[in-house]
């Protein structure tokens, strides 16, 4: 997916995909991972979203990577933050107490720049990219995570109806891309009401990649 295109998305304020509460699979589900409190969970193509706020308020400490400094900007802005920013070779780090954003490419964010990660939430990365990315993203969100837990959201449906973003990651998708890896469990699946985008009949489902 061309950079660009989500640039003009952020700086024109076309972010239909930002949800404006917290994820509600994410309240319902998360706690099946089983991670204990001040667990630093990484949030790849987080935005501004705002379970970013829920997740630090059931004091968890999060890690993020954003390609828009504009979405960063806004986000800090909403929790009452103000970051320091520091340049970590390619990508820009924001940080404030509990909270580390890498601002630049995802592919530039390095194992080490990242730190430890004892979770993924992956709502809106692996959604976001067409098919012929995928497997480069996930092999590298393993190995800059050190193949964490993962807590994975993901939309299916038929993708001959509709071109994405958001792209359908059904099931077999997420087995192919993360079945070596990991144990795939599907913790939770529903109908999304009035389909995707008020068209399409699309599922959400709940994956919970447990490391083998």
């Amino acid at each position: 997916m061309d950079p660009e295109f989500w640039h003009h998305r952020w700086e024109n304020n076309q972010i239909g995909f930002h949800e404006g509460e917290t994820n509600a699979l994410l309240e319902a589900h998360f706690g099946g991972l089983g991670l204990p409190g001040g667990s630093r969970i990484f949030l790849p193509l987080c935005g501004k979203t705002r379970d970013i706020a829920w997740l630090l308020d059931q004091g968890y400490r999060i890690a993020g990577a954003e390609l828009s400094a504009t979405a960063i900007g806004q986000l800090f802005e909403e929790l009452g933050l103000t970051p320091a920013v520091t340049a970590l070779g390619p990508v820009q780090r924001y940080s404030a107490p509990g909270i580390d954003i890498f601002v630049g490419d995802i592919f530039d964010l390095t194992a080490a720049a990242l730190g430890p990660v004892d979770a993924v939430y992956d709502r809106a990365a692996l959604v976001a990219l067409p098919d012929a990315m995928r497997m480069h993203y996930a092999r590298h969100l393993m190995a800059i995570t050190e193949t964490a837990s993962q807590f994975l959201i993901c939309f299916a449906y038929d993708q001959g109806l509709m071109e994405g973003p958001p792209f359908s990651v059904p099931g077999g998708e997420v087995r192919r891309l993360y079945g070596e890896r990991y144990e795939i469990i599907n913790a939770a699946s529903k109908q999304l009401p009035g389909g995707l985008k008020g068209q399409h009949e699309a599922t959400e489902d709940v994956w919970l990649l447990v490391p083998k």
